[in-house]
């Protein structure tokens, strides 16, 4: 910089995050008269912090700072920034304008975003899979990435990533024209996830593994509900293992949401989210949201599981935040001054027990809880919630003698899951022409008179138990489409009697807690407080 008056502005092109989505962000830097520095544009902490970043990392590269006033600008200026991935974008602006280096062509409307180090090394940043997106969308001729992040962007047909890793290589490339070649890609699609929890280690409880299977099959929500110690935990945490594989697309989501909450991805994700947040877990840990705004655990389950074991130890605010989710398959964070929409499409497995002391219906043990406490334990979820989970399946305690026999296997879960991959593919045909659709779970109720098709006993047999259970007209939905999925697996075309039968055995939480009451013999402990035994 030479001259003592001086006036120099110039642009470079980054991209910022809202929600799960990027947009472009122009970094504007002006060399003026005066001292001082200022960054505008709502940035955050981060973003106001890598003034000593960059001047490190120039200095320690041969280059230097400017020693009149520099204002930065973050356009546009309405939006809040966040994140460290302007410093490379500024550091490449201060050092265009102040001319001490000189842009060639090829670096016009090129977008860069990276962390600086302040020896010069760059980071790799959040979100680099929806820049790669926001790039191809606006057809701009390249990006300019971290090298960690290049194999994520990669992914993104169409679009040149080049990857650096020191602020040097970037010079080079910048002013000589130096050639840094598009990153490619040399791995071969996804890969195949190897599941160390298998249904054949469980022991006995078919009833359930078949729930479970219909549950996968067409994408249905479900509760586990028996006493402790009967497998609810272990059932659960082997579903993944029979879920159908990510389709491209559903990859790229899960991968685009995964990249914007845990920083760089090494490839496609293979493997459907299982979520299972502790009991303790907040609102806005379940929902999504915050100071600066993250996906939530429903965000992270996206075409996956989202596991709630011991659901009514939830906070009762947390359990209602789901209810718009379930319904929608995404989720709005709304504040003052913006409104996102994340994707939150995914399974509800909830387990429980029965009642306070856990032993509700058990065989041998007998129930401690009077009719109150089982009347709040059971209050915590709410009957809207409730009508939104599909099946409502029993676990009822194994026979030791069964338990202890060694050359009792299960079925393996690879058995289970051709069988739940031939029930998705018969709906993937049967949804090829309705958008938006792609298991029986996810079937608008408008369109329930066309895809679930009752035989005249089984219309008949309904429309009888609906009646009986006063059951919500939502429930009714639910069970119709369990009845199709159970039609499905059993590759039948026409939902008959018999799958409606079986759809109506997992609704028992519609049934009163409180029925088959019978008074029992107070323990000796307990002589002023009567005991109950409540059968479901």
């Amino acid at each position: 910089m030479t001259g003592k008056t001086y006036l120099m502005q110039t642009k470079i092109f980054s991209s910022a995050l809202y929600g799960i989505d990027a947009f472009r962000v122009t970094v504007e830097v002006s060399i003026e008269r005066g001292l001082g520095y200022t960054i505008s544009g709502l940035p955050d902490d981060a973003i106001k912090e890598s003034w000593s970043r960059l001047t490190s990392a120039l200095n320690n590269n041969g280059f230097q700072m400017p020693r009149t006033r520099l204002v930065i600008n973050l356009a546009p200026a309405d939006i809040r920034k966040t994140g460290t991935a302007f410093d490379l974008p500024m550091a490449m602006g201060i050092l265009m304008a102040s001319e001490q280096i000189v842009a060639s062509g090829k670096f016009k409307d090129f977008l860069i975003a990276g962390e600086l180090g302040l020896d010069g090394t760059i980071y790799p940043v959040r979100g680099a899979l929806a820049m790669a997106i926001h790039a191809k969308r606006e057809n701009l001729p390249g990006l300019l990435l971290p090298f960690e992040n290049a194999e994520e962007a990669s992914l993104i047909k169409g679009t040149h990533i080049y990857p650096v890793q020191h602020l040097t290589e970037i010079l080079a490339f910048v002013e000589n024209d130096c050639a840094i070649k598009p990153y490619a890609n040399t791995k071969k699609g996804k890969k195949e996830f190897y599941y160390a929890n298998d249904y054949a280690d469980v022991k006995g409880q078919q009833h359930i593994k078949h729930a479970l299977e219909i549950a996968a099959a067409g994408g249905h929500n479900s509760i586990l509900i028996g006493p402790p110690g009967t497998g609810k935990t272990m059932l659960a945490k082997r579903l993944p293992s029979i879920l159908p594989p990510l389709t491209e697309q559903e990859s790229l989501e899960t991968t685009k949401i995964y990249s914007i909450a845990n920083g760089a991805a090494k490839g496609l994700i293979a493997e459907r989210p299982f979520r299972a947040p502790h009991h303790t877990c907040s609102d806005i840990a379940l929902a999504g949201g915050g100071t600066i705004i993250t996906p939530g655990e429903v965000s992270l389950a996206h075409n996956g599981v989202l596991f709630l074991d011991e659901l009514p130890e939830f906070k009762r605010s947390a359990i209602e935040v789901l209810r718009q989710p379930l319904e929608d398959k995404e989720v709005y964070i709304s504040r003052a001054n913006m409104r996102l929409r994340l994707p939150a499409s995914f399974m509800l497995l909830a387990a429980m027990n029965g009642c306070p002391c856990g032993y509700l219906g058990h065989p041998s043990v007998c129930c401690t809880c009077s009719k109150r406490a089982l009347y709040w334990y059971r209050r915590k979820i709410s009957g809207p919630l409730l009508d939104r989970i599909d099946l409502h399946i029993e676990v009822e305690p194994q026979p030791m003698q069964e338990l202890l026999q060694t050359t009792l296997k299960g079925e393996k879960s690879s058995i289970i899951r051709q069988r739940v991959i031939a029930a998705r593919n018969i709906q993937s045909r049967c949804f090829k022409n309705t958008p938006g659709i792609f298991c029986n779970a996810q079937i608008p109720d408008n369109l329930l008179d066309n895809f679930c098709i009752l035989e005249d006993t089984a219309k008949k047999f309904i429309l009888q138990k609906v009646e009986a259970t006063s059951l919500s007209m939502r429930a009714y939905a639910r069970i119709l489409k369990v009845a199709r999925t159970i039609a499905d697996l059993k590759t039948s075309d026409i939902i008959q009697l018999e799958h409606v039968s079986e759809a109506f055995q997992f609704r028992v939480l519609d049934k009163p807690a409180t029925t088959n009451i019978q008074r029992e013999k107070p323990l000796p402990w307990k002589q002023h407080s009567p005991t109950y035994r409540v059968t479901i």
